[in-house]
Parts: structure tokens; C-alpha cells; sequence
């Protein structure tokens, strides 16, 4: 236990792979289709899954389902017994399970399931494998009493949240120590450097509570894609996403044409609460969360507000002068956590740096060195083991981004 940032006593009951609350879902082209396109109804492969009946109850109920049964695989009955509730929202309930052939804890995240359309977070999960992104083990159908469908994420189970560790450290007064804040941050842009370029998915809800820790090896992972879409050049997509702390500014001017850059605000937003110990943009409303923005980052110029929407033609701001970063932390914080922080938070998107681009970043590297350890003394969690998502990029980046220990133990 010597290696949670958590000491054993202020350990609350652990959190799994979903929020208990998500932004409204609705979109022009509605949140079930499947976002690389294809037909409204439901895919093959999708509604081919296994139903378990008689699922009404959670606690203590046992969900039989079977698994296998293709490409002569055999088939074989899998059963989860329900232990707790953790999560509810407009999504639906998130439950604890314990499978009973192995032991093994899952998360299982249960939502009604329109039998006319496809479900986007199964297709989008179904199409993602890296370290820091939580993975869906398999998913089935269980009917109620009343006839509805429900479809069941079952995922690996992981322990905490950043939430949960960010309040741990304010409510004993103490900051997360920097290797943590490090640690966990290069994991957040090692997560999306991956779904934006490997799958091409955007995620449209960074947020601590989709962040998810496992307090032993600190290995963090991205949760939660039931707001997450392919962004497709050209195509409108709803400016009302992501939670409002976390929110970009473009989308609070209504852009509805935005990139993956808006995973990226609101990483950096993530950054700055792990440095400071709360949210650096607290707003309390839409309008109040532009207010909070501008009292650190000025007025936005008309051509920031252009880049944010070309379409957002009132400028009638109140001229503020941005707030010098190195006064938003405290004293001893080091330049290079501000220069991260100030490269992420930028106006206009296209200024902020991506995720591949972060990972590079100077902030990052007492990880990148031979003998860099965890406070306790263990191993860091796996870090520079990229694969398809280092396709493309400038060979001069991959040079920083895989330090030369790593590269003489793989030869690369």
C-alpha cells in the first residue's frame, strides 16, 4: 500500500469506468449511429450479442450470459454477480460485479438500448487497445420484465479516479506531489494522442472523474465515451459537450465545426486543477465560464474569436488584460509545468499544441529518465511502449518521445 497517493484511511469506496453524470446528448445526427456512418439499425456483429434475462434488480442479482461461440471458438457461460451501484445518470447505472468463474472485479455500465439504432460507445470501444485507455471486455443484452433492452458494458475494473485523488490531497491541505502530477498527465496526453490518431475518436468529456487512477501502479486511464464521436471536416456537431469546468471556449461561442483540440483544453484544465488543488475555471454557468476564462487568459482579440467561430460576429467584451501564468501558480511551481499549462490553454485551437506534442514536452522528462522510480521506489507503469499512433509523426519528435535506455532495450 506504500505507493497510494491515498493513505488507507481517507479511502472512500472505490469508483469505476463511468461519471455519474454526463452533459445532454442530444445531436443532429443522434448520439446512437454509429459515428463512421453506415445504416440507422443496429449492426450485426452489435445485436448478436448474448441476452441474459430478468436483470430488474442490481445487488446481489447473478447475470448468466455465454461468450465465444465463433470462428469455432467454443461456447462457454460467464456469470457476474452485481455488488454495488456506483454510478447513475441520463446514461443510465454503472454497477460493480465480481465474475464468478474467475474472481475477477469488472465494471459493468448498463444502458437502455433503442433497438432502431446502434450504440456509438460500444462501436467506438470496440475499436480501441492502448494502456491508458479502459478496455471493454465483452458486452450483452439482459431484457427487464417490461420488455426493454439493455445493453451491458463489461470493462476491467480500476479502483479510483483523479477526482477523487485531487480532493484526497485539498481536503489534507497538501499538493500532489509533482511526479505525480507529471506521472498522471503525460498518461492523460499518451491516452488521446492515441484515440485522436488511431481510431480518429474525440472524446468531448475530459474531466477528472473520466480519468482513472489505479492507486498501486499509478497507471491512469481515459473512461467514459458516451459523449466520444468521430470527427468528421465538414460535419456540424453540438457545441453543448463536455462538462462545463472543462468545457473549451469555442464551444462555449457555439462553434460547431471544432477538432480534437478541444480534448487538449481540457487536458490542460486538468493540469492546471492537479497543480493547483482545484478547478482553475469554475464556472458557474455558460456565460460565467467564458468570465472565468477571460480573467486568466484576457479578452479574446477578434481574430481569436474567429479561429474559435467564424460565425460568432458580437464582440462586445470588456477589455481585460490576461493574467501573467506564472501568477495564477504558486512561487515555486517550475516553468516548465506553466509553459505546458500555457501551450494547452490557448484561444484559438489550432495554436494549442496536440497530445504527441505534449507527451514531448520538457515537463515530462525526469519520466524519461534510466533510473526515474515511483516515490516508493517501484517501477513507473509502462510509458513509451507506443505503437500505431507514432505513424506519421516527425522522426525528430520520436527521438524525444522514446528516451535512448528505451530505444537500446528494444532497438529501435
Amino acid at each position: 500500500m506504500a505507493s497510494m497517493p491515498l493513505g488507507p484511511q481517507h479511502l472512500q469506496p472505490p469508483q469505476v469506468a463511468a461519471p455519474l453524470q454526463q452533459p445532454p446528448q442530444a445531436e443532429n445526427d443522434s448520439m446512437k449511429v454509429d459515428s463512421r456512418g453506415g445504416s440507422d439499425g443496429a449492426s450485426d456483429k452489435e445485436m448478436s450479442a448474448p441476452v441474459a434475462e430478468g436483470n430488474d434488480a442490481l445487488t446481489g442479482h447473478i447475470i448468466s450470459t455465454t461468450i465465444g461461440g465463433k470462428n469455432g471458438e467454443p461456447k462457454r457461460t460467464i456469470s457476474y454477480m452485481a455488488e454495488r451501484v456506483v454510478g447513475t445518470g441520463s446514461f443510465g447505472i454503472v454497477f460493480q460485479a465480481k465474475c464468478l468463474e474467475t474472481g475477477e472485479a469488472v465494471a459493468i455500465k448498463k444502458v437502455l438500448q433503442d433497438r432502431r439504432y446502434k450504440n456509438r460507445e460500444l462501436q467506438l470501444m470496440r475499436l480501441m487497445d492502448h494502456p491508458n485507455v479502459i478496455s471493454l471486455k465483452h458486452c450483452f443484452f439482459s431484457t427487464t420484465s417490461r420488455e426493454e433492452l439493455f445493453l451491458n458494458l463489461v470493462m476491467e475494473y480500476v479502483p479510483e479516479t483523479m477526482f477523487r485523488v485531487i480532493k484526497h490531497y485539498s481536503s489534507i491541505n497538501q499538493r500532489i506531489p509533482l511526479i505525480y502530477v507529471k506521472l498522471y498527465t503525460y498518461q492523460i496526453f499518451r491516452g488521446l494522442a492515441y484515440i485522436h490518431t488511431v481510431p480518429g475518436v474525440c472524446h468531448r468529456d475530459v474531466k477528472p472523474q473520466n480519468l482513472l487512477v489505479d492507486p498501486l501502479t499509478h497507471q491512469v486511464k481515459l473512461c467514459d465515451f458516451g459523449s466520444a464521436k468521430v470527427l468528421v471536416k465538414g460535419e456540424s456537431n453540438i457545441s453543448y459537450i463536455c462538462s462545463r469546468y472543462y468545457r473549451a471556449p469555442e464551444l462555449i461561442f457555439g462553434a460547431t465545426e471544432y477538432t480534437t483540440s478541444i480534448d487538449i483544453w481540457s487536458a490542460g484544465c486538468v493540469l492546471a486543477e492537479l497543480l493547483l488543488g482545484q478547478p482553475l475555471f469554475p464556472g458557474e454557468n455558460q456565460v460565467d465560464q467564458l468570465v472565468e476564462i477571460i480573467k486568466v487568459l484576457g479578452t479574446p482579440t477578434r481574430e481569436e474569436i474567429r479561429c474559435m467561430n467564424p460565425n460568432y460576429t458580437d464582440f462586445r467584451f470588456p477589455h481585460i488584460k490576461a493574467h501573467p501564468w506564472h501568477k495564477v501558480f504558486h512561487k515555486r511551481m517550475p516553468p516548465e509545468a506553466i509553459d505546458l499549462a500555457s501551450r494547452l490553454l490557448q484561444y484559438s485551437p489550432k495554436l494549442r499544441c496536440s497530445a504527441m506534442e505534449a507527451l514531448a514536452h520538457p515537463f515530462f522528462d525526469e519520466l524519461r529518465e534510466p533510473n526515474a522510480r515511483l516515490p516508493n521506489g517501484r517501477q513507473l507503469p509502462p510509458l513509451f511502449n507506443f505503437k500505431q499512433e507514432l505513424a506519421g509523426v516527425d522522426p525528430e519528435l520520436i527521438v524525444k518521445l522514446i528516451p535512448e535506455h528505451v530505444r537500446r532495450q528494444t532497438q529501435m
